[in-house]
């Protein structure tokens, strides 16, 4: 995906068949006391290794001598009571040199978040078709890979649970149901001029990162471990080896250097192979590495949770809603893992960036015999905004009104700036300056009459048009996660070493917080050299996730840069009799008045003072708060914006449609690297569109994945992108206290997507005008197909 795997971020080249960027990524001015290096384009900081295929990654790290290869044994069965498990044919298979099972674990066997609720190796019973059951270590990969499936294994098989309606004829819960909301939406839904009733089936989306899950565990001295992770948490790798293997977090270390993409999917789901990885190399006493093939990757990890949406709305003739009733009923798959905050985090987002006067928001959190849903970019906000898409699509087909001038006229607005949690949206300027800047930039009006005039003609290739709106909250909804730390060493050549919490996984968090370190220092960014996470430097992180990762770790850094930088200050203000507030770093230079030094000559005279050059740095997200139980407090710092314009043309007939024109219009604050941000944008949007159209996950009633591999599964191609791709920042500035006045960009672009499914929803209104369109997602061929024939048209 672009947005894991972006290059250097320059405007596209003449002669590609795509417009440049309307924005000119190095055009921030450098002169006077102005910042250098942030709010300025720099290609990400592996581009050059990219490019070469010389960038390593887990699988490329050299094996020590002795290293062992995992394969992971699975259940036949969803779900149903372990009558057998021989497994002497895997012991006896070529190359194999130690079979390990549940009864080999010295600690607890749970590898959940929280709740207990999930096992590194089944032990009594399975709750998916393929779980873990044991594990093989043999010389080979391929040898351990054929051993793996030569277990002989007898399930007293039960019915599993697959969909929505199997978990509610059963009655199971992975959590306890959840709602907030406020008014009185029973009083509103029958005093509104008109309601209507509404459901939409939301599926979920592999995250399909090009490097899959690895882990490479090297035992060490007293029972201490080195575990190489492809994580985005390195710190709950660390906290879930020690308790497999029961020992203290101090004994084990995490490090990650790069992932080749995550998108939530190495959040929680690393760990599971870390500690398998640990396990083995504890009991055999060698270096151990599992690396998963791809289609067993598909079987064994998480998705993005699919949802079935119910829902009533009250409405005016103009299209002005009065009450939003709406269920969110989640597969959560046979755990609870990150369901909490995914789903919570569905509801925070049940209101897009519309005003509900009266609102409930309901959850239901379901156990299925799949396999766990986890985090997957967006955290649940994506299903949450669709659901409310969807819905004002639906009015806008049953007032006749223009659905651009139904979402307008629902926008938050001073007066109308409260969400159904309680959080004042204080930006109603921006998203509404959003909104209609990019209703002109993309000559909305004027394309409206021409799609209406195209579809006014018949046939069966129909156009589509919508404009649809982003407000996502920013900051972790668990709140003691909004902290990071950094550590910063400066040497006495005056080059500096960077360490902190964040993992880079592909979308330039290493390169923006070196920027902020080069900008702090005043040197050049080559001169700051980047350190791959882990837990021995860096204690006690946070994921890297909730697209917080430069908000905290660029801050965490920015104070460790600046403690250091104060000191080196007070040594050259008494060097040079002045004031230290009168020292200036900048250009590689310390000057004060007529007074200068390099930046390396300065480090080397603090070393000679005894001063010390070394500083961790702390940092906690203010003014947030969220009681979940009292439904009060304000969980996000900020909201990030945005807008996408798309048009789309369908075939009727076959269901096969084309994404023809994309406009976006985004808010990310006073960019710190315009040139990863455009990039994050253009690949979180078409990752978003992929799940709304192209990407289906399709389970038998056996509880087994039948699209586990690329042949099945469709990702976006480079022929998806859009032709005529047009991506805009906003001019803008944080309000809040952010590193730079910047915003972060990680996340909400994937909802810019929403325009994609709106727009095909608008083609195929046109065969029926005034019937909302019953389409779900994600919009294949098929569902296209099926709606359409709905609405009278197909044939």
């Amino acid at each position: 995906m672009a947005a894991d795997l972006q290059g250097d971020g320059l405007t596209r080249a003449e002669g590609s068949g795509r417009p440049p960027h309307p924005v000119d990524r190095g055009a921030v001015p450098r002169g006077g006391d102005g910042p250098v290096h942030v709010h300025r384009a720099y290609p990400h900081d592996s581009a050059h290794l990219h490019v070469q295929g010389a960038a390593s990654y887990l699988d490329d790290l050299l094996e020590p001598e002795g290293t062992l290869h995992l394969a992971v044994g699975m259940s036949p069965a969803a779900r149903g009571r372990i009558a057998a498990m021989d497994l002497a044919p895997v012991r006896a298979a070529p190359g194999v040199v130690r079979v390990v099972t549940a009864g080999d674990i010295p600690g607890r066997n749970d590898i959940s978040p929280a709740l207990g609720d999930e096992t590194l190796l089944a032990d009594t019973h399975v709750a998916f078709h393929g779980q873990a059951m044991f594990l093989v270590a043999a010389t080979t990969r391929d040898a351990a890979r054929r051993a793996a499936r030569l277990g002989r294994i007898e399930i007293e098989a039960q019915e599993p649970s697959v969909t929505v309606e199997d978990a509610e004829r059963r009655d199971e819960r992975v959590l306890p149901d959840y709602a907030f909301g406020r008014g009185d939406v029973a009083t509103a839904l029958k005093a509104a001029p008109r309601m209507l009733e509404g459901r939409l089936r939301i599926g979920g989306q592999e995250h399909f990162y090009l490097e899959g899950q690895a882990a490479l565990a090297i035992p060490g001295e007293d029972g201490a471990i080195l575990v190489h992770s492809s994580t985005q948490h390195p710190t709950e790798v660390q906290h879930v080896v020690a308790r497999i293997l029961n020992v203290p977090d101090a004994l084990v270390t995490c490090e990650v250097r790069r992932m080749g993409g995550a998108f939530g999917g190495k959040e929680s789901q690393a760990t599971q192979w870390a500690a398998l990885a640990a396990l083995a190399a504890r009991v055999t006493g060698r270096p151990c590495k599992l690396r998963l093939d791809r289609d067993d990757d598909f079987a064994l990890t998480g998705k993005r949770h699919d949802f079935r949406v119910d829902y009533r709305l009250g409405f005016d003739a103009d299209g002005r809603v009065s009450a939003y009733d709406v269920d969110f009923l989640a597969c959560c798959g046979h755990s609870a893992d990150l369901s909490q905050g995914v789903v919570d985090r569905t509801m925070f987002h049940a209101d897009n960036a519309y005003f509900l006067p009266a609102a409930r928001v309901a959850s239901r959190r379901l156990k299925t015999n799949t396999v766990s849903n986890t985090a997957f970019r967006g955290f649940g906000g994506p299903q949450g905004m669709l659901a409310i898409e969807k819905a004002m699509d639906d009015v806008a087909r049953l007032t006749g009104r223009d659905p651009l001038d139904v979402r307008l006229a629902n926008l938050y607005a001073p007066g109308r700036d409260e969400t159904p949690f309680g959080m004042k949206v204080e930006e109603t300027d921006t998203l509404r300056a959003i909104m209609e800047g990019l209703e002109r930039s993309s000559g909305y009006r004027e394309r409206r009459a021409q799609v209406d005039a195209f579809n006014a003609g018949g046939g069966w290739l129909r156009r589509g048009l919508a404009l649809t709106p982003v407000k996502f909250g920013i900051s972790f909804t668990l709140t003691h996660l909004n902290q990071a730390g950094a550590l910063v060493h400066v040497y006495t050549d005056g080059s500096v070493q960077l360490n902190h919490g964040g993992t880079e996984m592909g979308q330039g968090l290493y390169r923006k917080v070196a920027q902020v370190v080069a900008e702090e220092f005043g040197i050049g960014l080559e001169r700051v050299r980047i350190t791959a996470t882990t837990t021995d430097k860096v204690p006690n992180t946070s994921p890297t996730a909730a697209s917080a990762g430069s908000d905290l770790n660029g801050m965490a850094a920015k104070v460790a840069a600046s403690t250091i930088r104060a000191r080196m200050a007070g040594i050259a203000a008494a060097l040079w009799g002045v004031d230290e507030e009168a020292v200036r770093f900048r250009d590689g230079m310390v000057a004060a008045g007529a007074e200068s030094m390099t930046f390396a000559d300065l480090a080397r005279a603090c070393h000679q003072q005894r001063v010390h050059l070394s500083a961790t740095g702390f940092y906690r997200t203010p003014n947030i708060t969220w009681d979940r139980a009292s439904a009060t407090g304000r969980p996000f710092f900020y909201f990030a914006y945005g807008a996408a314009c798309a048009e789309v043309l369908v075939d009727t007939l076959t269901g096969e449609n084309r994404v023809t024109r994309v406009d976006i219009l985004h808010d990310v604050g006073a960019s710190l690297n315009p040139a990863i941000d455009i990039g994050q944008i253009e690949g979180g949007f078409v990752q978003g569109m992929g799940w709304l159209t192209t990407e289906e996950l399709v389970y038998a009633p056996d509880g087994r994945l039948l699209t586990h591999a690329p042949a099945t599964y469709k990702i976006p191609v480079s022929s998806d992108v859009p032709a005529d791709f047009r991506v805009e920042l906003f001019p803008n500035s944080a309000r809040q206290d952010t590193i730079y006045r910047s915003k972060a960009v990680g996340e909400p672009p994937v909802m810019l997507a929403n325009s994609v499914f709106c727009a095909i929803a608008d083609a195929l209104a046109s065969l029926d005008p005034g019937r909302p369109v019953p389409l779900d997602a994600p919009a294949t061929p098929e569902a296209i197909l099926n709606a359409a024939l709905a609405l009278g048209g197909g044939r």
